[in-house]
């Protein structure tokens, strides 16, 4: 087992510290580690001392070396590269800059984007919302219900669904965000897209971020969001919807979803994206198997070394069904809201979702009670 990417996690809970060795191919060394405990996978080769100083911990497997002990003697143990990863999991959550210059403070609740698929064959709400009126419609109702941000989708991405020609996609979105702009014009929308040229159009028409579930997969797509200066969100996928769920199996998964998510960070830089204008998901439902998803989430914090906010999408999913025994969508919201809250504490600084006013009261209790770093803000 190899591990792409160097992971850290607060380790608060011996079932959370187990999963996180398992991963590492390191299971059966769960009762060598002292809890709770800072925990810090690092990928073959990183040089490291054989007896580490100040109480650390040191467990060498298959999947490579973890090291676990107090933060600070971490960081003297791993100086350098891998001790700035401990220091991002120390800051608080990034804030996010768009074009006008507004700037989110994500450090004091968790933000909620309200799902408007304008598609005939989404797996949830498909079909409802395809008439330009009746979305409109939904996206006042999901403002008035507290929705931070609308996010407008052409295409359904759920797992097996055909792609979309792009006119038709762009005929889709681009009379509903210009009628959301017009009606609402300080709301804040999204766009829900893969493709630059829808992108490009969306953001003519007034959108405010661009939602990549392929992380720049059109290399056009950097340059037209570079271009108009917004927030982007890579999201992590194996493949294309219609593919992605042929093979759920990873080596590593939290693992290759940071590589992934962190080349795709770096290649946005690249072309010229403010790094306060990248966000990152790592696509739960996306080319992830039942217990891979619910592996995301149990050890999501462990994204926070990537520096962006974490966005997650819970919202109605299969994998809640299959826990549950709830076979309709739309019936699993209390499913939905107990995820999301799991992501939230967990360090998701946005949750998309279909069920706004719900989500908002769930977390008005959840943020309040979410642990708080240093200085008051969450982590």
């Amino acid at each position: 087992m190899a591990v792409r990417h160097p992971l850290a996690l607060d380790a608060v809970a011996p079932g959370e510290a187990a999963l996180f060795l398992e991963a590492a191919g390191l299971a059966e060394r769960a009762g060598d580690v002292p809890l709770p405990c800072r925990l810090l996978r690092v990928p073959p080769g990183t040089p490291l001392p054989e007896r580490p100083a100040g109480g650390v911990t040191r467990l060498d497997g298959a999947g490579g070396t973890v090291l676990a002990g107090p933060a600070r003697a971490l960081r003297a143990a791993v100086r350098g590269a891998l001790g700035d990863l401990l220091d991002r999991l120390d800051r608080p959550v990034p804030a996010v800059r768009f074009a006008d210059g507004e700037t989110w403070d994500l450090g004091n609740r968790t933000r909620v984007m309200g799902i408007l698929n304008v598609t005939p064959d989404s797996f949830s709400d498909g079909g409802l919302w395809n008439d330009p009126a009746r979305a409109v419609a939904r996206a006042a109702e999901m403002l008035a219900e507290g929705a931070d941000i609308l996010d407008v989708g052409g295409e359904s991405t759920r797992p097996g669904a055909a792609p979309v020609d792009p006119d038709e996609e762009r005929r889709r979105v681009v009379p509903v965000i210009r009628a959301i702009r017009r009606e609402f014009p300080r709301a804040r929308v999204s766009v829900d897209t893969r493709r630059a040229a829808v992108a490009a159009a969306a953001l003519d028409a007034g959108a405010d971020l661009v939602n990549d579930v392929s992380a720049l997969g059109d290399p056009g797509t950097a340059e037209v969001v570079a271009r108009a200066g917004c927030p982007v969100i890579l999201m992590h996928m194996r493949g294309t919807p219609d593919r992605m769920q042929a093979d759920t199996t990873y080596e590593d998964l939290l693992g290759e979803i940071a590589a992934h998510l962190a080349e795709r960070r770096e290649r946005a830089l690249a072309a010229g994206i403010a790094g306060d204008r990248i966000l990152v998901d790592p696509g739960i439902g996306f080319g992830k198997s039942f217990t891979g998803n619910e592996e995301i989430l149990r050890l999501l914090q462990g994204l926070r070394v990537l520096g962006a906010p974490l966005v997650v999408g819970v919202s109605r999913k299969r994998f809640l069904g299959a826990r549950t025994g709830v076979s309709v969508p739309a019936d699993r919201v209390p499913a939905s809201l107990a995820a999301g809250i799991a992501a939230a504490w967990n360090g998701a600084a946005v949750l998309r979702v279909h069920d706004v006013a719900a989500t908002r009261q769930a977390l008005a209790v959840a943020d309040a009670l979410a642990p708080r770093a240093a200085g008051g803000a969450r982590p």
